[in-house]
C-alpha cells in the first residue's frame, strides 16, 4: 500500500533550523514580479510579503524537494501542489533567523488521488511564534483505500463588480528565475520531465502564482502595505505556463479580500488558476 495513513497522520516531520538575508527577501519579490521600490530596494523601506515565509525554510535548497514522508511511497512525477496558506504574528523581518517544526496533520483519501497535508510552525530564537504554515499536495494515482475524503469549504465569490481586476504577463522565464527559491522540482524546468508528468511543458510553480496573486491583491487593495495581511490562503486549480497571463481579482467582503486568478487570453482564457483565495488583514 502506497501509503499508509496510520503512519501517516501526526507523524512528526522534524525541525529545521533556518536564516534568510535581505538579498533573499529580494530576489523573492523579483521572482513574483515584483516592481515596486518598497519590495525591491533597501533604502525605499524594504518590506517582506508574508508569503515568503513559505519558502524561507528551503530557500537555499538546490536539491529537488525530497518526499520522504512516513508511510508515504510516492513519486514525484505524480505530485501536484494541492493548497497553501500562511498565517503571520506580525511583520517579517528583512533579515533574521528561526525554526520551523513540520508535522503531517491529516491524509485524504479522493478515491483517484490522495490529499496529505502538512502543517509548519516557525519560531525564532527566543521562542517567539512567527508564521504558520498549511499545505497539501495531490497525489494522482494513489487513493482508494477507503479513508476519509476530507471536507471541502469553497470560497463563495461575490455577484458584484470585482473592487480590483488586473493582469500580470508571466515572463517566458519566470519558472527559470523562481527555482532560484528554493524548488528546484524539474517539472517546472525540464521539458522532458514536463512531458512524462502529463504536461506539453514545463509549468509555473504553484507558490509562484500563490506570490503574484498576494502582492496583486496587497498593491491593487491594501496600498502595497504587506503588513496589512496576516494570513492568505489558496487552492491551486489550475496550471500557468511561463509566457501566459494570470487575471487577478480582489473582492472587499465582511473585512476580508476574497479573489480569484485565472488566465487570461489565449487557447485557455478563463482557464482556473487559483481558488478559494483568502487573503485576512492584519
Amino acid at each position: 500500500m502506497p501509503i499508509d495513513p496510520d503512519k501517516a497522520i501526526g507523524a512528526d516531520l522534524g525541525s529545521t533550523e533556518f536564516s534568510w538575508s535581505e538579498s533573499d527577501v529580494l530576489l523573492y519579490h523579483l521572482a513574483i514580479g515584483a516592481s515596486d521600490l518598497s519590495y525591491t530596494l533597501e533604502s525605499a523601506g524594504l518590506q517582506v510579503l508574508p508569503s515568503f515565509g513559505v519558502v524561507a525554510p528551503t530557500f537555499h535548497a538546490s536539491d529537488p524537494p525530497p518526499l520522504d514522508l512516513p508511510g508515504c511511497d510516492i513519486n514525484l512525477a505524480q505530485v501536484v501542489h494541492g493548497s497553501q496558506s500562511i498565517s503571520v504574528t506580525g511583520a517579517i523581518p528583512t533579515s533574521g533567523s528561526a525554526r520551523v517544526s513540520t508535522r503531517i496533520s491529516d491524509v485524504w483519501d479522493k478515491g483517484k488521488a490522495a490529499v496529505i497535508w502538512q502543517e509548519g510552525v516557525a519560531t525564532s530564537p527566543d521562542g517567539e511564534e512567527l508564521w504558520t504554515t498549511r499545505s497539501s499536495i495531490f497525489v494522482r494515482g494513489e487513493g482508494g483505500w477507503g479513508g476519509d475524503r476530507g471536507t471541502s469549504e469553497p470560497v463563495v465569490l461575490p455577484e458584484r463588480a470585482a473592487d480590483a481586476d488586473t493582469t500580470y504577463d508571466v515572463l517566458p522565464q519566470q519558472a527559470l528565475l523562481y527555482r532560484l527559491c528554493g524548488d528546484r522540482n524539474p517539472l517546472h524546468a525540464d521539458p522532458e520531465f514536463a512531458r512524462g508528468a502529463g504536461f506539453p511543458a514545463p509549468i509555473l510553480h504553484g507558490l509562484c502564482s500563490y506570490g503574484i496573486v498576494l502582492r496583486t491583491l496587497t498593491e491593487q487593495l491594501l496600498d502595497g502595505d504587506a503588513s496589512a495581511v496576516a494570513g492568505f490562503g489558496v487552492k491551486f486549480a489550475g496550471v500557468v505556463f511561463p509566457g501566459e497571463t494570470i487575471r487577478v481579482r480582489g473582492w472587499r467582503e465582511d473585512g476580508r479580500i476574497l479573489g480569484s486568478a485565472t488566465v487570461a487570453g489565449g487557447e485557455r482564457d478563463g482557464a482556473p488558476v487559483l481558488g478559494d483565495v483568502v487573503l485576512t488583514t492584519a
